[in-house]
């Protein structure tokens, strides 16, 4: 496995461990939950875009919205003590969606600069 790829993983564990930590012990970006959840599926969704450059963009765009929800199963889990939220995962999805179009543009733009 590429670096790319295991530093995609690292900060992909790094962000189940963050949404599975207690509300008080979780990172916050200071400007709302959602902004939490934007900001961390922009990240990912980028990264592994870079990390498997040949991946149709639709199926990391489909592993994202899984992994939100994934996410927001957990969280549902009593053991968590975390609010599963479907406003939580519509923000997932529609950031990692929203990131990968505007990656697909960049890359046509490249292709078409070439």
């Amino acid at each position: 496995m590429t670096w790319r790829r295991w530093l995609f993983v690292l900060v992909l564990l790094g962000t189940l461990v963050a949404a599975l930590l207690p509300n008080a012990d979780a990172p916050d970006l200071g400007d709302g939950d959602k902004v939490n959840h934007i900001a961390a599926f922009i990240t990912l969704s980028i990264m592994a875009a870079w990390a498997w450059p040949r991946t149709r963009l639709w199926v990391i765009a489909a592993v994202m919205s899984a992994f939100g929800a994934a996410i927001e199963g957990l969280q549902a889990l009593p053991i968590i003590a975390r609010d599963a939220e479907w406003a939580d995962w519509y923000a997932d999805t529609a950031a990692a969606a929203i990131t990968l179009l505007i990656v697909a543009a960049l890359r046509a733009l490249r292709r078409r600069a070439a």
